[in-house]
């Protein structure tokens, strides 16, 4: 079994409906134990087209005996049952889920980066992260999430929206 987080946004729709659908998808998939959930945050988005609404996100730990490139597959089949529909890039969605960490692999594939590229650069994703494992030692930048958080210096809007969900 690997340690996992996955990390999950929606900004459009019932925003935190989505994301408690998708977390019990999860639950329920055959091969991953979701451990623990962070609050949920709300987000201005970061990237992508201009005009999007805000973002609701958190971060799931759990475990998984799933290779990456199969959780990768479950992930987007949990989107797609959401609603997900993939038209523009980084663009308003009912669901995304990003593998962030998958035990302390290191993996680059044409489909599939690990520990995910641009974990370190959104306070969105570290936020949430930190108050599940903010000791986690980043595979590849050897620091902390709580080091890495508190060395972001980018101003990006994320506040505390629901602490039990």
């Amino acid at each position: 079994m690997q340690s996992i987080f996955l990390a999950l946004g929606a900004n459009l729709g019932e925003r935190e409906e989505h994301l408690r659908q998708a977390r019990a998808l999860l639950q329920r998939a055959e091969g991953v134990t979701i451990l623990a959930w962070s609050p949920l945050y709300e987000t201005d988005p970061v990237g992508g087209p201009e005009g999007q609404g805000p973002y609701l996100n958190a971060v799931l730990a759990g475990t998984t005996s799933l290779a990456p490139a199969d959780l990768l597959r479950l992930c987007q089949e949990v989107e797609a049952a959401c609603g997900r529909v993939r038209e523009q890039a980084w663009g308003p969605r009912t669901l995304d889920i990003d593998l962030l960490i998958y035990g302390d692999l290191v993996l680059e594939a044409p489909d599939l980066i690990l520990p995910h590229p641009r974990l370190h650069e959104r306070r969105f994703v570290l936020e949430p992260l930190c108050d599940l494992a903010p000791d986690l030692i980043h595979p590849l930048l050897k620091k902390s999430l709580r080091r890495l958080l508190a060395d972001f210096d980018q101003a990006q809007r994320v506040s505390r929206f629901l602490e039990s969900w």
